[in-house]
């Protein structure tokens, strides 16, 4: 038997990158992109390469490209990870896993390491292929914290929970990690939010040549968070208050309130990380459209609204003259 799985990019609407500092976010999930996951029977365990790591390139010039767009580091060390994660719970939580083993194939479409959580889709699809496969349950709001030990503590990774949750939770989710409940309970509230309001009028940009890896990214603030500068920690707390108050302007559909908070948290971003000129020219070109605009994760993609289609058009041409490409998203 052939087990699929996917898991889909997710766009953060609000409150990022408060998700890593016990605050709150909004985050949608992306369906115009995915990593999937085929899981069958085999003899021995074997994961085959995927096409960023076949190792075969036109010329040297071709390999260089590579290196940059994706790094030294190919996603097998992610599945790797997602497999020890996840027998490592069944273990200790005395979970009965038959004896066999599987070969696990993998694809993606997700633009890498633009902001739109590749490297979590494909831990997150590569978990449900594992449930199938064992015929285990692990429960829902577990599940995403599972996903990020496994990028934290077997990879390195600095990040947030904000990605593994839309990525199980799918659609538009509302998350508070209140450091106190996420502490006892190992996962925070999430609520998933009526998004359909606003869906006509959400956009995604995008430039691959701005692919970066976004742990790397965070690291400064990470330091800073964790020796107390007091403007960090004061600018994680408005921002994620930002995700507080867009909950219900999201469900309600209030465009103009949700234009005001979304720019007031790039805003407020801006106050604290060094934001490169070539992002910054992305949501200040969507801005002079008339559009809101703020990342949709550690950089190379934005996220935001647009009034009407005329106000797409003009994004869709000037975020074009700048090699950005604008998608509407399908969440549902």
């Amino acid at each position: 038997m052939i087990i699929e799985a996917r898991a889909y990019a997710r766009a953060g609407l609000l409150g990022n990158p408060s998700d890593g500092y016990f605050g709150k976010t909004i985050s949608v999930s992306v369906k115009n992109f995915g990593a999937h996951i085929l899981l069958y029977e085999s003899p021995e365990l074997h994961i085959q390469p995927g096409e960023a790591e076949q190792n075969r390139y036109r010329n040297v010039y071709d390999l260089i490209e590579q290196i940059n767009r994706n790094g030294y580091y190919g996603a097998d060390r992610l599945i790797k990870a997602a497999i020890k994660k996840f027998i490592e719970y069944c273990q200790h939580h005395n979970l009965a896993l038959e004896n066999k083993n599987f070969t696990v194939r993998y694809h993606t479409n997700i633009p890498r390491q633009v902001g739109l959580a590749g490297s979590s889709a494909l831990i997150s699809a590569t978990m449900r292929a594992l449930l199938k496969f064992y015929r285990v349950t692990i429960p829902k709001e577990i599940l995403p914290t599972l996903i990020l030990n496994a990028e934290v503590e077997e990879l390195g990774i600095n990040a947030g929970l904000q990605d593994r949750v839309i990525q199980v939770y799918e659609g538009c989710v509302y998350m508070d990690f209140n450091e106190s409940f996420l502490k006892k309970h190992g996962y925070g509230r999430y609520r998933p939010l009526n998004s359909q309001a606003i869906l006509p009028h959400l956009y995604v940009a995008y430039k691959t040549d701005l692919s970066k890896v976004s742990g790397t990214v965070l690291n400064d603030i990470r330091v800073r968070y964790e020796q107390g500068d007091v403007q960090v920690h004061r600018t994680l707390e408005q921002i994620a208050a930002l995700a507080e108050q867009g909950k219900n302007l999201v469900q309600n559909g209030d465009i103009d309130g949700l234009n005001t908070l979304i720019n007031k948290n790039f805003d407020l971003r801006r106050r604290i990380m060094n934001i490169g000129k070539e992002n910054l020219e992305m949501v200040e070109v969507a801005r002079r459209c008339g559009a809101s605009a703020k990342f949709a994760g550690s950089g190379g993609s934005i996220i935001g609204l647009y009034k009407n289609n005329e106000m797409l058009t003009k994004l869709i041409v000037e975020l074009k003259k700048i090699q950005a490409r604008v998608i509407k998203p399908f969440i549902y």
